[in-house]
């Protein structure tokens, strides 16, 4: 049987001829955006049973029903490594948000910070995207999102096991792919548009697991340094190493 190729994301149980009801939004899209008909085949995942080969036998205006044929893919694991970030932009923030998943984080966690200036996250908006993310990238996973925290919160309560590296662009600092010399659970940090405010930056190098770091002699807007800091991180200790 051929793989199923377009691939969506479901909060059902899923196996061997189980019956996956799909909703209105997902019946629209395999209807008139993908041009699908019932009997046709689409890949389901749940983010903890695999990624399962199913057939529609149901297509509808109101919603679907797929059956699980096989698995075709097993479920895999995310990289250990989470992503702080000061939220910017509405766009740019998205644009963080999809990339990141694409990259493989396994936690995402928007912080506040001095000087963070835009408007509050939609819990529902990023948990789209971090789906969309997921279906368009091949992902049996999906990342752990936390709605913002103010930044010194964040640090209080932080285990001291994972190291945590922020990129700091004004401080002379050691290049990032130095930085990351060890194995272990890891968290990047992404300052805000302006960088982390003085008393911000001379907290978090007092901090015994946290490191400074740079991504080079250019200043990067927040959502190009998140995608490089990843892509160093995954190149260096992740699934690309």
């Amino acid at each position: 049987m051929d793989r199923a190729k377009i691939r969506l994301y479901v909060n059902a149980p899923l196996g061997a001829g189980q019956a996956v009801g799909l909703d209105r939004a997902q019946a629209h899209y395999l209807m008139n955006v993908m041009r699908r008909a019932s009997g046709d085949a689409v890949a389901l995942f749940n983010g903890a049973d695999g990624e399962w080969h199913a057939s529609l036998a149901e297509l509808g205006r109101k919603g679907a029903v797929a059956l699980c044929n096989h698995m075709q893919a097993p479920q895999a694991s995310l990289p250990d490594i989470w992503l702080l970030f000061a939220p910017v932009k509405k766009a740019r923030t998205e644009f963080i948000v999809e990339k990141a998943v694409e990259l493989g984080v396994a936690r995402l966690l928007p912080v506040m910070t001095r000087y963070t200036n835009t408007e509050r996250l939609r819990e529902d908006r990023v948990t789209a995207h971090i789906i969309e993310a997921a279906e368009q990238c091949g992902a049996t996973a999906l990342p752990a999102f936390e709605m913002p925290q103010k930044l010194d919160k964040v640090l209080k309560g932080w285990d001291a096991s994972r190291r945590l590296v922020f990129c700091d662009e004004r401080g002379a600092a050691p290049m990032l792919a130095e930085v990351l010399d060890t194995p272990g659970p890891w968290a990047i940090l992404i300052g805000p548009e302006g960088g982390f405010a003085p008393e911000e930056a001379e907290t978090l190098r007092s901090l015994p697991f946290c490191a400074p770091a740079s991504l080079g002699p250019r200043i990067l807007r927040a959502d190009t340094a998140a995608l490089a800091a990843l892509a160093i991180w995954q190149s260096k200790l992740g699934d690309w190493a």
